[in-house]
């Protein structure tokens, strides 16, 4: 592709980004750092990155579990196979990332709403069972924490089904949170 139809690309996903009214920043011309708001997940970080030849999708997801790594990586995989265009990967550090590549040919308004959708609906609905197969003890840790000093549970809630300490017992290692 040349300079001219990279431009084009840059311009065309300028305009979906203003029209849906979505929070970006064009860091070089092509790559678009996009905030993609959610409920579960506060906010989707997002890169739209125009390469050579695809538009390269990048969202963090969340950092590597601190336990249940099998299971976490498990449940991980399963959830692949009902993504559009998009899966879940690992970098080296083990931290997890939304990625996935569209044909330049494929840059057109319509597709770019619905890989956006694509890595919101992952990100936002995966979020807090992901959570808790791979950071249940944290979270626990956090909710005693801030109950002891008085501090807001707010961003917690989700999780007050087992975190509170009347709700903890016995793990279930075969546990599936949010199917």
């Amino acid at each position: 592709m040349n300079a001219i139809d990279k431009s084009a690309l840059a311009t065309v996903l300028r305009e979906v980004l203003t029209d849906r009214e979505l929070e970006f920043e064009e860091q070089t011309e092509g790559a678009f750092f996009v905030k993609l708001p959610g409920t579960h997940k506060l906010a989707t970080m997002t890169w739209l990155v125009i390469g050579e030849h695809s538009l390269h999708v990048e969202a963090f997801f969340c950092r590597r579990p601190d336990e249940n790594e099998e299971r976490f990586w498990r449940w991980l995989l399963e959830r692949n196979a009902k993504l559009y265009a998009i899966s879940f990967s690992v970098d080296v550090l083990g931290d997890v990332f939304l990625t996935g590549r569209l044909p330049l040919s494929a840059v057109e308004p319509e597709e770019i709403d619905r890989i956006l959708g694509s890595v919101l609906t992952a990100s936002d609905e995966s979020f807090d069972a992901a959570l808790e197969i791979g950071f249940r003890t944290s979270i626990e840790k956090e909710w005693d924490w801030r109950v002891k000093r008085g501090e807001s549970l707010a961003n917690l809630q989700a999780f007050a089904h087992f975190a509170e300490p009347g709700n903890r017992g016995p793990r279930l290692t075969g546990h599936n949170p949010s199917s």
